[in-house]
């Protein structure tokens, strides 16, 4: 039970690092969410089914979900669309785009298939048991993922999109196009996502379009609850916060599903238990804000 949280919480973690990129970093509400996270799955298997390199598959999912964060901040830019409906119109779109990359389908299972999670199985059999070899491959996973963020924070342009997201005016006057960098940096959040979606699909041994429904909820609900947890301003601290929000998020998730009937809570509340939280985090954080004047 406690694997299969941190296991959960380390898959979306992944997911809620793409989150915190856009909403925080770049300050760029971003709906794409929703529908980036089963494209991931779905070109994930997909590329599974059809006998492609499993490294290879994530490669493919990661660049399908950097070019539909890509097809959202181009909306942006070059139309005048608000972000959040340029979100939703490619999140709507990616519905379509799924269910044709599924062939037409809602849904494909994996089962009886070979993916990166067997093979890391198989590869610590008779030493490890399926759930704590999972455990330790997600860690790995999520600590080079979060290694190699922290390192792109740190360089020019990791630099640039943070200035960006405080004071456009600054960066604009430093001579950098905006646009370009929101391009850029909604894909890779939204690479990141589908990167999630891919690991979530061999996790749960299916890829559905469906996957991704309300998945941006999760994503602000793990942010939210890291902030809540761990105060810091450097950036090593602000992705570790997100992953460690991301497994409470899951523990709490958990422990309304199968505690929660004590209180007569079933798993259609669970979105209304995650509203609820980050609505929650919220007012703690407001709280915590020192009132102006005071010192």
């Amino acid at each position: 039970m406690i694997e299969g949280i941190f296991v959960e919480g380390l898959i979306y973690g992944i997911m809620a690092l793409g989150v915190f990129f856009t909403f925080r970093i770049l300050d760029f509400p971003d709906l794409t969410v929703d529908g980036s996270f089963p494209l991931g799955a779905v070109i994930m298997a997909m590329a599974i089914q059809k006998g492609v390199c499993l490294s290879a598959g994530i490669l493919l999912a990661f660049s399908g979900g950097v070019a539909a964060g890509a097809v959202t901040a181009l909306i942006h830019n070059k139309l005048k669309v608000p972000h959040l409906l340029a979100g939703i119109l490619t999140m709507t779109m990616l519905y379509s785009v799924n269910i044709r990359i599924l062939g037409n389908r809602a849904n494909l299972p994996l089962m009886r298939k070979e993916t990166l999670l067997t093979k890391a199985t198989a590869l610590t059999q008779g030493t490890l048991s399926e759930a704590w070899a999972l455990l330790l491959f997600f860690v790995l996973v999520v600590l080079v993922i979060k290694v190699l963020l922290d390192l792109f924070f740190l360089t020019d342009m990791g630099l640039t999109f943070g200035a960006m997201g405080g004071n456009p005016q600054m960066v604009i006057s430093q001579g950098v196009n905006p646009a370009t960098y929101k391009v850029i940096g909604v894909g890779l959040s939204n690479g990141l996502v589908a990167l999630s979606g891919a690991f979530a699909a061999q996790y749960q041994g299916f890829a559905d379009v469906n996957l991704g429904q309300g998945i941006v909820v999760s994503g602000l609900a793990s942010v939210m609850l890291g902030e809540f947890l761990i105060r810091s301003n450097r950036i090593s601290m602000l992705t570790l916060r997100v992953v460690i929000g991301a497994i409470f998020y899951k523990a709490i998730m958990f422990l309304g599903r199968y505690y929660g009937y004590t209180i007569h809570l079933t798993p259609n509340d669970l979105k209304l238990v995650s509203g609820v939280l980050i609505i929650g985090a919220l007012v703690i954080t407001q709280m915590k804000k020192p009132a102006k004047g005071a010192r």
